[in-house]
């Protein structure tokens, strides 16, 4: 199975159109960005596939918030990692093979999307920009679907989004509402038949480079 997308290359930085956060143009470490979903496209699912499920996963959040987004300090490079999920869509039809740049999202939500376009019969889950904004009085709530990528502007450390499709042999996932990364983990196993990936990068950072 092979995935591609016409927004960006594999392992190259997103555009800002496909962001959450940007640089300002007048200076400013971050403003808020297009957040379009890229475009994304597929072929070769294997003999049997009833359903996809996709996920865009950043691998390198910061495991530790004493540093993030603090001026005067940064994030070290060297700091243990772990997962942010961006996009979380399940129950995806077999017989569809791709999903439009903009097509599930255009633009900034604040507390979240409720029903977030996608192909008929998908659903979609709840990404990590839910916990994030948890302590924000005017961001807080669940947030579904897609949001793009916003990594601390003083990390040292290049941000890989992974774009991630499965291909699932059964035709609807047994997951609940606004479910999450560890239970769409979870619900995945013994049910995937194939897979493929594309990999974006992206830094607010101007000190970091690809």
């Amino acid at each position: 199975m092979q995935i591609r997308s016409d927004s960006f290359d594999n392992h190259a930085r997103i555009p800002a159109e496909f962001a959450f956060g940007k640089p300002g143009d007048n200076g400013e470490v971050c403003v808020l960005a297009g957040n379009r979903n890229p475009q994304l496209a597929w072929r070769d699912a294997p003999e049997g596939t009833q359903s996809f499920a996709l996920a865009c996963i950043d691998t390198d959040v910061p495991s530790k918030g004493d540093d993030v987004n603090k001026d005067g300090r940064s994030v070290p490079a060297d700091l243990p990692r772990v997962d942010f999920a961006h996009w979380l869509m399940i129950d995806i039809p077999a017989t569809c093979t791709a999903i439009a740049a903009g097509a599930s999202s255009d633009g900034i939500t604040p507390r979240g999307k409720r029903q977030p376009d996608g192909p008929a019969g998908s659903r979609q889950g709840r990404n990590g920009y839910s916990e994030w904004f948890a302590s924000d009085p005017d961001m807080a709530g669940e947030y579904l679907g897609y949001d793009g990528p916003c990594p601390p502007w003083n990390d040292t450390l290049l941000h890989h989004y992974h774009f991630r499709l499965h291909a699932l042999d059964v035709a609807r996932l047994d997951l609940p509402y606004q479910f999450g990364w560890p239970e769409l983990q979870q619900a995945l196993r013994g049910h995937i038949l194939g897979q493929a990936e594309w990999v974006g990068t992206y830094s607010l950072n101007p000190a970091v480079v690809d």
